[in-house]
């Protein structure tokens, strides 16, 4: 396979999708770059396992860009050991109390300040709609509509790549396992919102819902990898 000599940035945690995404892009395009954000996170054991994966696939460059201030704007169980992470938002009850208001916002602000000085095209998010926690941030709409504000905000081109968007859980274990790596994505990462890498705590939402898809792609793998060529374009 001819790799894209094209740059790509991935927004990068060290959990199950962005590993994923690293995983499908270090197959498609010769210059990987991975961006983390350290916003003094409970879980910030996803920091190292980022750091781990990245060295593995020899990405061309990862920083990790210090946005601890975010703790003193937004409230969330993920930076405030003192809320639970098994409750709903304090400020908004149809949110879990994991959602990270603005979170999203500025990582996809910071990564396109970074991808357009260093002539990237392409910045990934892992993020999807199927199989997912209900933030508001994750969803298609807000993904295009941020892609526009920063194209005409930095008059450029830069294009956000969601490849997950459309997936279930069980297909994206699935697309871990086409490249032969999902026994690699369940040993390494973190989804855990309690930190714990691999299988995790097992009682949080993120845990729940990675075994629940993991399950049923074990269920049947044949099923899930039809369904995954169906919806997904293997070479964007």
């Amino acid at each position: 396979m001819n790799k894209n000599t094209k740059k790509i940035l991935i927004v990068f945690s060290g959990g199950q999708d962005s590993t994923t995404c690293l995983i499908h892009y270090a197959h498609l395009y010769k210059e990987i770059y991975c961006i983390t954000f350290d916003y003094d996170q409970i879980h910030k054991s996803e920091i190292n396992s980022s750091r781990f994966i990245s060295q593995y696939f020899k990405v061309k460059k990862h920083i990790f860009v210090d946005i601890k201030f975010l703790k003193n704007l937004s409230k969330s169980s993920l930076i405030d050991k003192n809320i639970s992470i098994f409750n709903n938002h304090q400020l908004n009850s149809l949110l879990p109390s994991t959602f990270v208001p603005g979170r999203n916002i500025l990582f996809l602000t910071l990564s396109s300040i970074y991808a357009f000085n260093n002539k990237i095209d392409s910045v990934v998010l892992g993020v999807n709609t199927i199989d997912f926690s209900g933030y508001p941030d994750c969803r298609n709409e807000f993904i295009k509509t941020m892609n526009r504000v920063v194209q005409i905000g930095m008059d450029c081109q830069i294009n956000f790549k969601v490849p997950l968007m459309n997936l279930n859980k069980a297909e994206i274990w699935s697309l871990s396992d086409y490249w032969n790596l999902s026994e690699f994505v369940l040993r390494h990462t973190v989804t855990c919102y309690q930190g714990l890498i691999g299988n995790g705590c097992g009682q949080c939402q993120a845990c729940v819902i990675r075994r629940e898809g993991f399950d049923k792609w074990k269920s049947n793998p044949e099923y899930y990898m039809t369904q995954l060529k169906e919806k997904f374009n293997f070479y964007d």
